[in-house]
């Protein structure tokens, strides 16, 4: 049996290793957009902090350790462009050379992550306006940080990449600024709750500009002005933009395609896939 598996890191590569404890003679390939197939996530705002010290702590395996330890075929700076579930195939596009080529697969597994929430917004491709999602762009940012030195930050969005954001900005002394559309931190807590995390990021120094709405992103000399709607323009020498959103592109083209999103992972009791079809698997 021949597996496909859209993405790598969390999802996909704990999906990969599932199936070959559970069938040591099937063909796995793992597909992976990104330069890393598996990194800590929580630790990419450490590293920028100097927490983390060396990069190599980043990573968790890399290609040629997944093909040594479990022959899993790991291709990086691939993606996954269009499935065709009627003949079994992927379209697959290496991004160095812009090349595409076609995999088939006897099952499919669907674990694109997600990608970093960059809003249509003027101003946004800025070189001082940066996303944080992958290990690509923990380096830019780092790097930054490193030869610029900046003093003052925006983060717009306080959710918890941002919260760890500002955390190690501020502990790098950078006086920063979240500006979150919600009225509170953290979304998911109740607002009562949410008011302890308030406090603290205050104690440390953070502002906050809670019920705000960023509308543009502004190049001013060598700083950048992140737009308010109903307020004033701030100031600083960075923006971060911490907040992600899930990968789904490949398969809303195809809304009779018959992929599912499951709450699930996958069943580890028998080999079948949690979803209504035989060959294709979701995983969010």
């Amino acid at each position: 049996m021949k597996v496909v598996i859209v993405g790598g890191v969390a999802g996909g590569a704990s999906a990969a290793t599932r199936i070959r404890r559970l069938d040591e003679h099937a063909r796995i390939i793992m597909i992976e957009r990104s330069g890393y197939v598996s990194y800590a996530n929580c630790g990419l705002p450490y590293y920028v902090g100097g927490v983390i010290k060396e990069q190599e702590e980043l990573t968790l395996q890399t290609p040629e350790s997944f093909w040594d330890r479990f022959r899993i075929d790991v291709r990086v700076r691939q993606e996954v462009t269009a499935i065709n579930p009627a003949e079994k195939t992927v379209t697959v596009r290496a991004l160095d050379s812009g090349k595409s080529y076609t995999e088939t697969y006897d099952k499919l597994l669907l674990a694109p992550g997600a990608k970093p929430t960059v809003p249509a917004l003027s101003g946004v491709s800025s070189e001082r306006v940066f996303t944080l999602r992958t290990v690509e762009d923990t380096l830019r940012i780092r790097r930054f940080v490193e030869e610029q030195k900046p003093k003052t930050a925006v983060l717009a969005g306080g959710g918890f990449i941002g919260l760890e954001m500002a955390e190690n900005l501020v502990e790098m002394g950078v006086s920063v600024t979240i500006v979150q559309r919600p009225k509170q931190l953290l979304a998911p807590l109740d607002a009562d709750m949410a008011s302890f995390v308030h406090a603290e990021m205050r104690r440390h120094g953070v502002a906050l500009r809670l019920g705000e709405t960023v509308t543009g992103f502004r190049q001013d000399g060598d700083s950048v002005l992140t737009l308010l709607e109903e307020s004033e323009p701030l100031h600083s020498d960075m923006v971060l933009l911490p907040s992600v959103l899930p990968r789904i592109r490949i398969w809303q083209k195809k809304p009779d395609s018959n992929l599912v999103f499951v709450a699930a992972s996958l069943s580890t009791s028998e080999w079948k896939p949690p979803c209504r079809t035989s060959t294709l698997w979701a995983m969010p």
